[in-house]
């Protein structure tokens, strides 16, 4: 019998890898993938974010059990990564931390102090005083632009606006193409590290409505230092891949930055801006038969 596996933390963990055209499987107790040639290639799964799954690829049910109980990621994207799909989700082990999460939201003065806190640390300024979630977010688009228009001046690339067609990516220009490539890598790694810290995705503050709401929230906490203005140093040399440069310097930088070990603590700062505990158990409730057993692994993994 093999030994029970132990989720190593996400700050301890690569970043992302993509896979494309080839077959992933588990075999001998290994997440392996196997390419049209028969090679077969060995993933550290466990010690691993996310993995991109590109066209071509296919996932056995084993594959995909083996990386929800380790906790890692498994996002299905379009080629090069600038699509989303679908996505695994291996956190939910609790949900204590989404109640909290919750009631941060749906309260209106909660949720604006959640996001008066999101601006500071992003401009690292205090919000402007007696602004609404809309006012704030209004000023927060106007700077990202302006931003935008400064990044490609000072790397030289010809900037009109962050606009494309998905239907038609081929079209899209060189910069469009390498921010995308760009911020998708941020957000699948972003998604795995809320995931694994116990929080909803999909429970925003400043974006709602989508899938990735609270990803979407948390990733623009990082993304202007790290990102962006990778993706504008790559679009500047007008690369014939941009999408690939993009990917493997994302890659370089989340681990030279540390990256994940920065996400879940800042996750926590923002939603403790609300200035509340996570709320107990209700007197009534049915605490577990079996207790839990005790795991190395971030509070949103699922125990075996």
């Amino acid at each position: 019998m093999l030994p029970r596996l132990k989720p190593l933390p996400m700050k301890d963990r690569v970043s992302m890898i993509f896979v494309q055209y080839g077959q992933i499987d588990v075999q001998d107790g290994a997440f392996v993938v196997i390419d049209q040639t028969g090679i077969r290639m060995h993933i550290p799964v466990g010690s691993v974010a996310c993995i991109m799954l590109e066209p071509g690829t296919r996932v056995s049910h084993a594959a995909v059990h083996l990386a929800s109980t380790v906790g890692t990621l498994l996002v299905w994207v379009g080629e090069s990564g600038v699509r989303l799909y679908a996505s695994g989700q291996p956190g939910g082990a609790r949900a204590d931390r989404l109640l909290y999460q919750a009631k941060l939201a749906l309260d209106d003065e909660l949720r604006l102090s959640v996001v008066r806190k999101m601006y500071g640390m992003r401009f690292q300024e205090p919000a402007p005083a007696r602004r609404s979630v809309e006012q704030l977010r209004g000023i927060e688009g106007a700077r990202v632009r302006e931003t935008y228009k400064l990044l490609a001046q000072q790397h030289g690339v010809d900037w009109r606006s962050r606009n494309y067609d998905r239907q038609q990516w081929d079209a899209a220009d060189i910069p469009n193409r390498s921010l995308s490539a760009a911020t998708s890598c941020l957000y699948g790694i972003t998604e795995a590290a809320v995931l694994a810290a116990g929080y909803a995705p999909a429970v925003g503050f400043i974006h709602t409505g989508k899938p990735l709401s609270f990803v979407y929230d948390i990733a623009d906490l990082f993304k202007f230092e790290t990102v962006v203005p990778l993706a504008f140093r790559i679009a500047a040399k007008s690369p014939h891949n941009p999408e690939r440069e993009v990917r493997l310097a994302c890659r370089d930088l989340f681990r030279s930055s540390k990256l994940l070990t920065r996400i879940i603590p800042a996750i926590e700062e923002v939603l403790s801006a609300g200035g509340i505990d996570p709320p107990a158990a209700p007197p009534e409730s049915v605490p577990p038969a079996i207790p839990n057993p005790e795991i190395i692994g971030d509070v949103g993994h699922r125990a075996q």
